[in-house]
């Protein structure tokens, strides 16, 4: 057997007990996959739960309400050692699709068909999934529902394909030395980013960026800045925008990054630390530093990045300086007078 062939299976079968659960079972299912020290890291306002139970009454319970007849539409499925700390990482992408039929996250129900944008990673051990990293695209979901709790976006949202050749379900191992080649140059890519913080400057040249970058790129951005296609556009729809209007930029590090075949992904608790000074999102500044959770996954072709999948809880960067989007909305839809 191929060397994440265990694991992919575990998370594969753990999928499809997701799916054919209820919003009453969903624990028991929850029980039988994972460890008893479970950890689960999602976005905001779910964070950190520890243990089964808690993961399925806060986060899981609560979309099954809201979602009839959920699917999970993978768009990627990869696997890997995560070169951070050794273990075996499954990481899945893609959208959950349902009747959106109960409100959700202070959103008013619509009856009709809605998207939630995710990136899930789950760590496998001894045949039981230890942690996972739920990531989903709450605001992109707020805008489906015709919803915009943010001025308007530089870039722009929508149902984000998966990878152009359709090729992001490694349901069979990848060689490893594909793997490799796609982390070294996401490695390469950070660093070079990182070095940039570092030297407080604010800006970043063409060239920089195509050292790793295809020059027709395409960034999924999350809901509140969108997508971009090309260097240029992805540098004026939203680079340049985060470089030029959040100061004091500090890299934290990773929980988890891997690589397999073509693709390479990872997340941090928190990533990134910064403080707006203003413009960044159509917001006003202050000097509040605030941390950033991204996700980033990524598609390589050649010797260059060409597609970038991203995920930055917005809604707890803007919390922790004293907006809470969710709360407003509600208050908006639902006031009590």
């Amino acid at each position: 057997m191929s060397k994440y062939q265990e694991a992919k299976k575990l998370v594969r079968s753990y999928f499809d007990a997701l799916e054919n659960s209820t919003p009453e079972n969903v624990s028991s299912v929850l029980y039988e996959f994972t460890s008893e020290d479970y950890l689960w890291r999602g976005v905001y306002p779910f964070r950190e739960q520890q243990g089964a139970q808690s993961v399925a009454e806060k986060f899981w319970t609560p979309l099954m309400n809201s979602l009839k007849h959920m699917q999970r539409r993978q768009d990627i499925f990869i696997a890997g050692t995560n070169e951070i700390s050794g273990e075996q990482w499954v990481m899945s992408m893609g959208h959950f699709m349902g009747l959106f039929d109960n409100d959700w996250m202070g959103v008013r129900r619509s009856g009709k068909m809605i998207n939630l944008r995710y990136a899930e990673f789950n760590c496998v051990e001894n045949r039981k999934i230890t942690q996972s990293g739920l990531f989903v695209d709450i605001i992109g979901f707020m805008l489906q529902a015709g919803i915009n709790p943010l001025p308007p976006s530089t870039g722009t949202y929508f149902v984000y394909p998966g990878p152009r050749n359709h090729d992001g379900l490694l349901l069979e191992d990848a060689p490893e030395e594909e793997g490799v080649a796609t982390l070294n140059l996401v490695n390469k890519m950070v660093n070079d980013l990182s070095e940039l913080n570092d030297s407080g400057a604010m800006g970043c040249t063409p060239e920089l960026l195509e050292r790793s970058w295809a020059k027709d790129m395409i960034w999924y951005g999350p809901g509140g800045i969108g997508a971009s296609y090309t260097i240029p556009r992805y540098q004026q729809q939203h680079q340049l925008p985060f470089r030029n209007n959040l100061k004091d930029k500090k890299f934290n590090g990773h929980v988890c990054r891997f690589a397999e075949g073509n693709f390479a992904c990872f997340f941090g608790w928190p990533n990134l630390s910064n403080i707006p000074i203003g413009g960044f999102l159509g917001l006003p500044g202050g000097e509040i530093r605030a941390h950033m959770q991204v996700v980033d996954v990524y598609y390589r072709q050649g010797d260059k990045l060409s597609e970038n999948w991203v995920f930055i809880d917005i809604p707890y960067w803007l919390k922790q300086q004293g907006l809470d989007i969710f709360k407003r909305t509600q208050q908006i839809l639902d006031p009590k007078l």
